[in-house]
């Protein structure tokens, strides 16, 4: 509660008004922040201590305005893509964003690709920043959209934090939707693609979101040593020759090493 002093200047009362149904819809965002991506009804109401029916009338208002978003059995949720609209408008202004811009401009001018950063955002990889190319040729406006991790290079990049279980976890039947002929299917061979991105620091995308584009992605460390984004290079096939994609590989590793360091090892 507000009131005027002498001065004519605002004052604010000391106290705490807090609204239960508001508080709880809060206490379901921070249980995303917890250890597991996805929760179903039952799991919200023992985790919080409330009743079921109240839990579940709290999930569709939230599934409603967008914070949360159902799987395809329709009982597991996980966090929607509204989140990922603030968390993007955060980011803008987070020294990732403009020292991305100081990195991907070097890889640009040496090889006049479309250079990409990337967040995880549950089951998708969320595209928080592009740097582009006048070529008319090009992978573009990728910004603020959304592509499975699977079949995105960035993705599969960021699921290298992940263990076997985490991942299959995600995807529960096993089964894999299809973007192009070239996306993966099975989250076998997804496990066998993650376990060499672990192994080189690098991840590929060979025409799995658009059938003529080839990506590489590396990986953004924290101070911590965990995967926190993923910068990519995207190529047209028509400009690739092995001259071309190892340079692309080459740069995404220089670029995310001082990409990692300016940002989170510096203090």
């Amino acid at each position: 509660m507000c009131e005027t002093t002498s001065e004519g200047k605002w004052k604010v009362e000391n106290k705490t008004h807090k609204v239960k149904s508001a508080d709880r819809v809060l206490d379901i965002l921070e249980l995303f922040a917890g250890e597991q991506d996805a929760y179903s009804i039952t799991d919200i109401a023992t985790r919080l201590d409330m009743p079921a029916s109240s839990a579940y009338m709290l999930v569709q208002n939230m599934l409603s305005r967008g914070y949360l978003e159902a799987d395809r059995s329709g009982k597991m949720f996980h966090i929607g893509y509204k989140i990922f609209e603030i968390r993007t408008r955060y980011m803008r202004s987070t020294s990732l964003i403009s020292e991305f811009y100081r990195v991907a401009d070097k890889i640009v001018d040496g090889l006049n690709e479309t250079v990409f950063l990337g967040v995880r955002g549950g089951d998708q990889l969320i595209y928080i920043a592009e740097k582009q190319v006048s070529t008319p040729l090009r992978f573009t406006n990728q910004f603020g959209k959304t592509l499975p991790l699977y079949a995105s290079a960035s993705g599969k990049m960021l699921l290298v934090n992940c263990s076997a279980d985490e991942i299959r976890s995600l995807y529960p039947s096993g089964e894999l939707k299809g973007l192009t002929a070239s996306t993966l299917t099975s989250v076998d061979r997804l496990l066998e693609q993650v376990d060499t991105a672990r192994k080189e620091g690098l991840a590929y995308n060979l025409g799995e979101t658009v059938h003529d584009v080839h990506c590489i992605a590396g990986p953004i460390y924290d101070s911590e040593g965990t995967i926190v984004a993923s910068m990519s290079v995207s190529i047209p096939t028509v400009r690739i020759s092995p001259d071309v994609w190892s340079r692309a590989a080459e740069w995404i590793r220089q670029g995310c090493r001082e990409l990692s360091y300016r940002v989170y090892c510096q203090n």
